[in-house]
C-alpha cells in the first residue's frame, strides 16, 4: 500500500513537473503579444520590446556567437538589406548571450547597422524558448508586428537567404 502511495506521489509530481516545462515550452506563440524584456545594447542603452509597439514590426533573432561564421553571415545580410527594412518601418535586434563589448566589436568589425542586445544572464533566451544546452541562443527569429503580437517565428533558418525571406514576408502582413 505505502509503495502503491510512493509511486502514485512520484507520478503525480512527474506530470507536474512535465506540464511546468510544457508550459514554458509554449510561451511564444504566433496571434500572442510577444513576451517583454528589457536589455542593453552594443552602446550600454537599455531597449525595452514593448516600447516599439505602435512604432514599428520588430525582426527579433537570436543567435549563437559574435563574428563566428554563420553568425556574420546572418547579421551582413541584414546589415546590407537595412534599407529595406527601414521602408518596411521595421527594426532588427540580434540578441545571443554574449556580452556587449563583444557587440562593439562585432558591430564596429562588419559595419552592422542595427541593434545587437546582450542577454549575458540568459533570461531572455529562455523565456522565448531558443536557450541550448550548450547556454547560447539557438538560431530562431521571431517577427513581431506593430501591434506586439508575433506573426511568425522561423525555426529553421537558411542563413543565406533569411533576410530576403523575412522582408518579403513583412510585405504581407
Amino acid at each position: 500500500m505505502k509503495r502503491s502511495l510512493l509511486i502514485h506521489a512520484a507520478l503525480l509530481i512527474s506530470i507536474l513537473v512535465f506540464s511546468a516545462c510544457d508550459e514554458t515550452i509554449e510561451r511564444v506563440k504566433i496571434g500572442k503579444i510577444a513576451p517583454d524584456f528589457e536589455l542593453k545594447d552594443q552602446n550600454g542603452i537599455t531597449h525595452i520590446l514593448s516600447s516599439y509597439i505602435g512604432k514599428s514590426n520588430v525582426v527579433l533573432y537570436f543567435y549563437p556567437k559574435d563574428d563566428t561564421p554563420g553568425c556574420t553571415k546572418e547579421a551582413c545580410s541584414f546589415r546590407d538589406d537595412i534599407s529595406a527594412f527601414d521602408s518596411l518601418n521595421t527594426v532588427i535586434l540580434g540578441v545571443s548571450v554574449d556580452d556587449i563589448e563583444s557587440h562593439k566589436l562585432f558591430e564596429n568589425k562588419y559595419e552592422l547597422n542595427f541593434t545587437l542586445l546582450s542577454d549575458q544572464n540568459k533570461e531572455v533566451s529562455e523565456k522565448y524558448n531558443v536557450l541550448s544546452p550548450k547556454g547560447k541562443s539557438k538560431r530562431y527569429t521571431f517577427i513581431i508586428d506593430k501591434k506586439g503580437i508575433v506573426r511568425r517565428i522561423y525555426e529553421k533558418v537558411d542563413i543565406g537567404i533569411h533576410s530576403k525571406e523575412i522582408i518579403n514576408y513583412i510585405k504581407t502582413m
